[in-house]
């Protein structure tokens, strides 16, 4: 059984940028530069069935290629944050590419997911990190702002059965409208595992 999720792969140079984040913060487990994405549609482990329909499905999403950036630093888990992420800046079509996936996994059969989208990167997990500590960070490194980048494309990408977490392997891409994408590189679908 495959475990699916839908996202945004980030450029190489972004990904650089928020290498430099990367520092001994006890308690905190630093998302790998490879394996740094949004997410738009998390499927978890399902069948082969499911997860076809589902990539036929996202095949069919037509939206055009748009501009997006990292914008700010925050946490989730309130008084015991667990993740820190970065926040994103992009228009309409995020948005519109989001409920395309949501479209294709209800179309799939899957349920509908327990908190609504919100468009982030998650940089590291957390567990038992030092308030002050976390707040020092956050307070440094908050106002971070990525250059500007162009999303040609989306992914369908798996993880290890049951235990999420990387190293992801692309299973399909999707070009986006406009993006050039096809023209320049193909469809770099790589043979689906599932």
């Amino acid at each position: 059984m495959p475990r699916l999720f839908s996202g945004i792969e980030l450029p190489d140079s972004i990904r650089e940028d928020i290498g430099e984040f990367n520092q001994p913060l006890p308690g905190t487990r630093w998302i790998d530069m490879d394996d740094l994405h949004l997410t738009l549609r998390f499927v978890g482990d399902v069948d082969n069935r499911t997860a076809s329909e589902f990539a036929d499905s996202l095949a069919g999403i037509e939206v055009s290629s748009f501009p997006m950036r990292l914008v700010g630093l925050g946490t989730f888990g309130g008084r015991d944050p667990r993740i820190i992420w970065a926040g994103v800046e992009a228009g309409e079509e995020l948005e519109r590419l989001a409920r395309g996936n949501e479209r294709a996994a209800r179309a799939a059969g899957l349920d509908p997911p327990a908190r609504p989208f919100k468009p982030h990167v998650t940089l590291a997990r957390l567990k038992h990190t030092q308030p002050e500590l976390l707040a020092r960070f956050l307070q440094k490194y908050g106002g971070f702002r990525s250059e500007s980048f162009y999303v040609t494309h989306f992914t369908l990408f798996s993880s290890k059965p049951h235990t999420g977490g990387g190293p992801y392997i692309v299973e399909e891409t999707f070009p986006l409208i406009g993006g050039g994408y096809e023209e320049e590189a193909g469809r770099l679908d790589p043979e689906p595992t599932y």
